[in-house]
């Protein structure tokens, strides 16, 4: 009906109702604007309500149709009509431009940021991230540290956008050394360069491993590989137990031929209890010539995976990764001692892991050792 019509029905003055109409309203001796109640000139995303679709649900809840009926006749699910019938009504009736203009108000939310102002949130998340941890890794962190205080809880994704919107983020003292992977923006995911060196000699390939390795069930089988330094001229192995994820890390300061590499797995695998040294597993490349060797003097089988397959020693590969933070691409990886590698292993070690549970390698290891 028209507006002069609808003004009469409700005893209103024809001008007042236009007044409601645009979102005007008297206060005392004053005129004030409230929000618009159609938003004109701004752009919705389409799963937002209307006001003419708000409309629409009070006409065809006064003639008594479904919330099904109501949803067809709009083209959306029943259960957007009853959720915004059950948020919006007053004293049980649904009214359209009151929802509308509750629905415009709700939108502004001016909160503060969570990690632009000092205290005691912001700093244990600094905290975290100058201990190398990924975000992820500090929002479960605080969950376990203070159960019952919910004004220490941030998700991981506020923490990357204080990161990486620097202008408005609260962390952009940390940002340089806060990833591990030194991005300052974010980028997508690219498949990792695959491997061309093939390892040709004669091997016990992945493919007969016992199951019992490839489920995780039984700990004390390994992951192994090396990260190569400027020029390859340098390298540090890299072992990880693929059902604690505990690491370790061999000096390879001189080189990397199969022989060094050799003398330097036995004695790190020799150092293990015998209950954790069950197999290793490494990729073709020619640093493992001397497998054979290798598995004469300690008793561990090694297994070969297929070429240009990373993914099958997927625990060494993520924790190569981790290791960069450390050692980064490029530098010469024979300036640091054993002792530097010992520390490096002991922090990762202690980093809490998703996979985990959120509970770190050495606890793992810890009560892996306790139970025997």
């Amino acid at each position: 009906m028209g507006r002069a019509e609808a003004a009469r029905r409700v005893g209103a003055h024809v001008g007042t109702a236009g007044r409601w109409d645009r979102g005007v309203r008297r206060c005392a001796d004053a005129r004030v604007a409230s929000a618009r109640p159609d938003l004109e000139g701004v752009a919705l995303d389409p799963r937002f309500l209307t006001l003419a679709e708000r409309e629409r649900i009070a006409d065809l809840r006064r003639e008594g149709a479904s919330l099904r009926a109501i949803g067809r006749a709009l083209g959306r699910p029943a259960s957007t009509v009853k959720r915004e019938i059950d948020n919006r009504s007053v004293d049980g009736v649904y009214h359209p431009y009151r929802a509308q203009r509750a629905w415009a108000a709700s939108r502004a939310r001016p909160k503060p940021r969570k990690l632009l102002c000092d205290g005691p949130l912001r700093d244990f998340v600094a905290d975290g991230l100058r201990r190398r941890w990924s975000p992820q890794q500090v929002c479960h962190a605080l969950i376990q540290e203070h159960p019952d205080d919910q004004g220490m809880r941030v998700s991981h994704e506020t923490i990357y956008q204080a990161l990486y919107i620097q202008a408005r983020g609260g962390l952009k003292r940390e940002i340089a050394t806060a990833l591990r992977s030194g991005r300052t923006r974010r980028t997508p995911h690219r498949k990792p360069d695959q491997r061309t060196s093939r390892f040709v000699d004669t091997m016990v390939m992945i493919s007969e491993r016992p199951a019992e390795v490839a489920d995780r069930a039984v700990p004390g089988h390994w992951e192994g590989d090396l990260i190569m330094g400027a020029a390859n001229t340098s390298a540090i192995v890299t072992l990880v137990e693929r059902t604690t994820r505990y690491v370790l890390l061999g000096h390879l300061p001189g080189g990397h031929t199969a022989e060094q590499v050799r003398d330097v797995l036995v004695p790190l695998i020799g150092s293990l209890p015998a209950h954790l040294r069950g197999s290793l597993t490494w990729d073709q490349g020619v640093e493992m010539a001397a497998h054979r060797q290798f598995t004469v003097a300690t008793g561990v089988p090694v297994y070969f995976c297929d070429p240009h397959s990373p993914w099958q020693r997927g625990s060494n590969e993520n924790t190569n990764g981790l290791l960069r933070q450390y050692f980064p691409k490029g530098t010469d990886l024979s300036a640091h001692s054993p002792e530097d590698l010992e520390h490096v292993a002991q922090e990762l070690n202690g980093r809490p892991r998703q996979t985990l549970d959120w509970h770190t390698p050495a606890e793992r290891l810890r009560d892996l050792l306790a139970a025997t």
